[in-house]
């Protein structure tokens, strides 16, 4: 299936829309878990650790989640595939482990989140290098996926090796028939 012009305008803007906002989230979460981790300030302290789980919640999740089905809807409907092009596997398998990991540690932003809502709490207890490492890495990976989607390597699956061939064959014959 390939789609419209149009239509491929619009699914290849709402990719890059949803992957340009997951790419910010990711930064912005980035700096809550190093202000988390600096600051001198028991409140601003407790603060960015009380926001990361709405903020993880209600930006990062959709926005990873939206990346993941549009990119989907994306290859499916060029011919670039999903399943043709090293690069565009490796983006899908990147999208797709760094969502998994996400939401298996969205448990872990409650947690947080618990623990610095207790007015008892050591700050000590409260600080927690975790989001930052994981934002770090949810950012490389990012980049990795942003650099596979500009640069395009070259580099056919066996699969779409397959469909090429399979294409050479049909198209002669299709020419002929008309």
């Amino acid at each position: 299936m390939t789609m419209t012009p149009r239509l491929r305008k619009f699914a290849l803007t709402a990719h890059v829309t949803t992957t340009v906002g997951w790419l910010g989230a990711v930064v912005v979460f980035l700096a809550l878990a190093v202000v988390g981790l600096t600051s001198h300030d028991a409140q601003t302290v407790r603060g960015a650790y009380l926001v990361m789980e709405p903020v993880a919640w209600f930006v990062l999740v959709p926005m990873a989640i939206a990346s993941l089905l549009t990119g989907i809807v994306q290859s499916l409907g060029t011919p670039w595939g999903l399943f043709r092009h090293y690069w565009v596997l490796f983006k899908l398998l990147i999208t797709v482990f760094a969502t998994i990991v996400l939401l298996i540690y969205m448990e872990t932003f409650s947690l947080m989140a618990g623990v610095a809502a207790d007015p008892s709490a050591d700050l000590d207890v409260v600080r927690n290098a975790s989001p930052g490492l994981h934002a770090a890495l949810a950012l490389l990976l990012l980049l990795v996926a942003t650099v596979l989607a500009v640069y395009k390597p070259r580099g056919m699956t066996a699969y779409g090796r397959r469909k090429q061939k399979d294409q050479r064959t049909v198209s002669p014959a299709a020419d002929a028939a008309t």
